[in-house]
Formats: structure tokens, sequence, C-alpha cells
């Protein structure tokens, strides 16, 4: 493994570039889309995850009839968020992406542990807790309001909320916020308890009151934008937090040996349906949160691919 705080695949590297250029090429992109798209649905079903069936019974249960009650019609979407990707021309602004979201996110978990023989509900199950557990040992002592910004289809966030209920053994006030209408309605039709509050907004500019949040997290986002949009949600997370408040960020982490040493072929791959690859992999995001007012607690591997970093609004100033 090389000693890089990066992959030699991320950046301006010489690798990096000649992979760039090959993404630029129409006819190659189209290969490589579609590529990426059925590694997600190979590893899904081969085991067990039913990518099919999952799609099927979302088309059949009348949810786009759910998408203008969910939409905010204010929402004006930045450029970076109507670029294509993860294989989709839309991006996020689809139903294909909405309805494919939870089987992908089933696949991603196997992928981080492929050479164990984990069930897709094992590996979530792991998934999740490790990044829970860095939370209890590290993070806020009590929590009554949590904000999950770039939720998707809600995993994340019934995932967290369930467990610091759990945890603390009293209800606790959750909102999931998203950018995309199409997430969000999957999302809804998922939290058949009505458990958490889910909102269509930009997490630069979510329109929620100050000082209203105990814990925001960002699980599996900020690889998925470009550095000025993560910035300004760091801003927004900062406003939003109660004095002592915490921001939980989990995502790829660029110094895992499996994030340095993917085969050629995966890290293409990768690069061919995350537009912004290239800006995180060389983005010091704890310096940034430090630059924009936060006090760093931890970055811990958290799992063989994933960082789990804490930062800390101060109680008082200079405290």
């Amino acid at each position: 493994m090389t000693n890089s705080t990066k992959p030699a695949w991320a950046g301006d590297d010489l690798l990096s570039r000649f992979v760039n250029i090959l993404i630029q090429t129409k006819p190659i992109y189209a290969v490589l889309k579609q590529q990426a798209r059925q590694v997600l649905i190979k590893t899904a079903e081969k085991n067990g995850v039913l990518w099919r069936k999952n799609i099927e019974e979302l088309e059949a249960s009348g949810i786009r009839s759910q998408l203008q009650q969910i939409t905010n019609p204010d929402i004006t979407y930045p450029d970076y968020y109507q670029l294509p990707f993860h294989a989709y021309d839309q991006g996020n602004l689809c139903w294909q992406a909405a309805f494919e979201a939870e089987p992908a996110t089933y696949a991603m978990g196997l992928r981080v542990w492929k050479d164990k023989p984990l069930t897709w509900q094992e590996a979530q199950v792991r998934l999740r807790g490790s990044f829970h557990q860095v939370l209890a040992a590290h993070g806020p002592q009590t929590v009554q309001d949590i904000l999950d910004i770039g939720c998707s289809v809600g995993i994340s966030t019934l995932a967290l909320h369930r467990y610091f209920q759990e945890l603390q053994n009293r209800p606790i006030q959750t909102v999931g916020l998203d950018l995309s209408p199409y997430m969000l309605a999957v999302a809804q039709m998922r939290d058949v308890n009505q458990e958490i509050k889910w909102r269509h907004g930009k997490g630069e500019e979510t329109g929620l009151p100050d000082s209203s949040f105990d814990l925001i997290t960002l699980q599996f986002v900020i690889h998925e934008l470009p550095r000025y949009a993560t910035e300004a949600i760091f801003r927004e997370a900062l406003r939003l937090l109660r004095p002592g408040g915490y921001l939980a960020i989990v995502d790829n982490n660029p110094k895992s040996p499996v994030i340095q040493n993917l085969p050629p072929v995966l890290f293409t791959l990768m690069k061919s349906t995350e537009p912004w690859s290239d800006d995180y992999y060389t983005f010091d995001v704890e310096a940034a949160m430090q630059r924009i007012g936060f006090e760093l607690v931890i970055t811990t591997a958290s799992d063989p691919r994933h960082r789990t970093i804490l930062a800390r609004k101060q109680s008082a100033k200079g405290s």
C-alpha cells in the first residue's frame, strides 16, 4: 500500500488523468456505466437481494402519485446535482435511481466484507453498527433531535433513529432531509410507522431553525459532492447544531488499504459513476471542518472501506 493519503487513481496523478480521459470518451463511458450497474446488480442478486422484485413492487405501489405531495416547489437544484451519476443520466432526480437505491445499498454493504460469508442483512447490521459504535463511544451522551442530511431512501435514517431510541429508552425526533423527492417518496413509503419527518431540501440551505439539533449526520454523502457544497453544508450544520452538538460523517476512507488498492477495473468503474471522486479524495475534510468552526473529536477507520469523522460545535466561545 502506498503511504499517500489518497489513492493513486484520484487527483491529478498520471493514472487518474488517464482514467478520466477514458471516462470522458462517450462510447467508453457508456460501457463503463453499464458495467458499474451490473457489478451492483450481480452482487445483490447473487446474495439474495431481490433487486428486480423490489423495483416491480415499487412500480405497482402507486408511489408515483406521491411525488407532488413531497416536493418542495421552491427548490432550485444546484448544477452539481444535475450531473449524471450512479449510472443514471438524471442522477438522483428520477424514479429508477429511487427504486434501485435500497438494493444498491445492500449490495454496497456486501462489498465492504466481500471475502466474509455474510448475508446482506448481516452486512447491513455490521455497516450501520460500525458507525453507531463510534457515535456511542465518542459522540453526544444524550440526543433529542437528529438531522440526517442526504438521507436517500431512509435506510441510514431509520437505523440511526432506532439505535438512539433503544439506547436512551425514550422517544427522539429525527428529520431525514434529501434533495431528491423521488428518494423521499420511497423513504416515506418504507417508514410504515411514520417514525421520521421527511423533508425535501438542500443540505446547504435547509430552512430549519438555528440551534435545533443535537446530532447531524452525513452518511455516505460527501463523496458525491464537490468540496464547495460540502463546506456549505458544514456551515449550515454549524448553524443548526445546539452548542455542544455533534456533526458525524461516515464515508469512503482515502487511507483504507481496500480503497488504495482497488483493482483498475473497479476504480475505473467507480470513477465513471462518481463525478466528484477526484475532489473528494484530495479534500482535507477535517481541516475544512476546523476552518468553519468545528472542534474535531475523532477520525477513525470504522470498517475496511470507510472512516467516521466526529466534530463538535463548541459549547461556548473558546471552550
